[in-house]
């Protein structure tokens, strides 16, 4: 699956799982394939259970439907051009969209952690939205840049999230980074000319 492509499923442990790197990655992958023509609610779930959910994730239309509203909106920080642009569009989703900052454990089955949504059961729309938005605010917080973009190949519509280990990123893969090296290569070779 093309989303999987430039993310590493977390590791088993907690911690990694639910870091706000990893839930801004999750975002990311959600909003690929949420943002699709036809979402596929197995690739949804499949993204979900990569990233931690547990079962049951019986994802019906309503909730897809629910999943790719908030995708949509989210797309929009990924999309950003600037710090400002990315701070501007969080703060409207989080005010138009979410609850007040809490802690759950959910009943003691995780370790405590926050919430901006408003119920621990609420609809996985309102859920996507307000825990994509808290991590993504925590990164421009964190390194005051805007927390991902969109890929700079032109074939490619993916956003990913830019920051991480290693200078930052262009693309959201090697293979589309590969791609468009590949196709400056060749058209310099055009230019120059028959040898």
């Amino acid at each position: 699956m093309r989303y999987l492509r430039s993310v590493s499923p977390p590791s088993g442990d907690w911690t990694t799982r639910h870091s706000v790197l990893t839930m801004a990655r999750r975002a990311a992958a959600l909003v690929n394939v949420l943002t699709a023509d036809r979402p596929d609610p197995d690739e949804v779930a499949e993204v979900l259970r990569a990233y931690g959910e547990r079962e049951p994730l019986d994802l019906a239309g309503d909730d897809i439907a629910d999943l790719r509203a908030a995708a949509v909106l989210l797309r929009e920080v990924f999309l950003a051009a600037d710090v400002d642009i990315a701070a501007a569009t969080l703060n409207r989703l989080l005010s138009e969209n979410t609850g007040p900052l809490r802690l759950t454990s959910h009943d003691g089955g995780t370790p405590w952690h926050p919430h901006l949504d408003r119920a621990d059961d609420g609809p996985w729309g309102a859920w996507l939205l307000a825990s994509s938005c808290l991590a993504l605010t925590v990164l421009v917080w964190d390194h005051q840049r805007p927390p991902g973009r969109l890929c700079a190949s032109s074939d490619c519509r993916q956003v990913f999230v830019t920051q991480g280990a290693g200078p930052e990123r262009r693309y959201c893969s090697r293979r589309c980074a590969t791609r468009e090296r590949v196709a400056a290569h060749r058209r310099a070779k055009r230019s120059q000319g028959p040898s």
